[in-house]
């Protein structure tokens, strides 16, 4: 089925954007786990809409509520399932599109899967509303991982034109990513912050939205997890970062640098340090023949544009099959890529946790 996920660690998906709850059921979480709920709700308002200018003015707590698989704040090893209320909806602004698909977004092709029965409100089952149960899975995988020595972090890499400083793909370390977690706008140049910012509010006042890079980070794997052919740790990561609404590009390492280079220039050669054997360099993104090479995971994400814009559009009206002009109403992100940072992070937290798992 096309919301559920993982082969060990299993996460489902439900709800839409305007529906009562949105929600998720994990199976295969290991019992005696202690969660820390505070940390788990400071992810989740990471994520969480509302908070300034470079996001949606809607406004939702995100309040996990367990209904099962915790007691007394521990794992008991069934099914853990949880929901969010949807407290702050407003589907009258959905009313225009109903027959008039959103350019770019998925109203067009659900329509006709589903026969026009898709709900469009807010996109439904298709949007990033959805990520916050994904959020929820990522921030107990985070936990679980920690307890094993592996951490995780994210960070802005870039937001139109303006540029973040990307990590040292060799040696980025567990304390830079958990600094960059804590971090309601992630960057790993203070400075920058503001440019970034300055970029998105110059696409917001002109009633458009702007896209970016989010480069993601783990440490602390050993070597050799993973599989090859069909089985790699790039396919099973890249299969639930694509599970993000708006992700249209994965890269590991270098990625497409690589058409450009030769073997000299980008070949991870190997050195014994401190009697063990390592890579000189991690152009790769820790990840070789499909498995864990010793050094950090590095990966980058591609996000597009929000594609509901207040600006006119051209769409065609499904019932009369006439060519239109569509304006879309609402609330939404001018650029998402300061929420989307925890996504990705969880997304992969979630993704690693699966495959040492096995």
């Amino acid at each position: 089925m096309s919301s559920v996920t993982g082969k060990n660690i299993i996460l489902s998906v439900f709800g839409e954007s305007h529906g009562e709850a949105i929600g998720c059921v994990i199976d295969g979480l290991p019992s005696g786990v202690k969660l820390d709920f505070n940390r788990i709700y400071a992810e989740m308002a990471r994520r969480a809409p509302g908070k300034d200018k470079t996001s949606t003015p809607r406004l939702e707590n995100d309040v996990p509520h367990i209904l099962s698989g915790v007691i007394d704040g521990t794992t008991t090893g069934a099914p853990l399932a949880m929901i969010i209320k949807n407290t702050n909806t407003k589907s009258g602004d959905y009313s225009n599109i109903m027959t008039v698909p959103r350019p770019s977004h998925s109203d067009y092709p659900a329509w006709v899967k589903f026969g026009g029965h898709n709900d469009v409100r807010g996109g439904g089952h298709f949007s990033a509303r959805l990520t916050a149960p994904m959020v929820f899975a990522g921030a107990i995988a985070k936990q679980i991982l920690e307890s094993k020595g592996i951490t995780v972090g994210a960070h802005i890499l870039q937001i139109g034109s303006v540029c973040d400083v990307p990590f040292d793909k060799n040696g980025v370390t567990a304390e830079q990513l958990v600094t960059l977690s804590s971090k309601q706008f992630a960057v790993t140049d203070d400075a920058v912050e503001q440019k970034m910012r300055d970029e998105v509010e110059k696409y917001r006042l002109d009633l458009n939205s702007v896209g970016g890079i989010i480069e993601c980070a783990a440490v602390g794997l050993p070597t050799g997890v993973g599989g090859n052919i069909f089985d790699t740790v790039e396919g099973r990561l890249s299969q639930i970062l694509f599970g993000i609404p708006a992700v249209k590009g994965v890269q590991f390492g270098l990625g497409f640098d690589f058409a450009s280079a030769n073997a000299k220039q980008v070949n991870d050669g190997y050195e014994i340090k401190d009697g063990k054997v390592c890579l000189t360099s991690n152009n790769n993104g820790g990840v070789l023949g499909g498995m864990t090479s010793g050094a950090p995971i590095v990966l980058s994400v591609a996000i597009k544009p929000t594609p509901s814009i207040a600006s006119p559009q051209n769409s065609v009206n499904l019932n009369t099959m006439q060519n239109t002009t569509l304006e879309i109403k609402g609330r939404h992100d001018p650029c998402i890529l300061p929420r989307a940072v925890p996504v990705v992070e969880s997304a992969v937290a979630l993704g690693i946790l699966d495959i040492i798992s096995e």
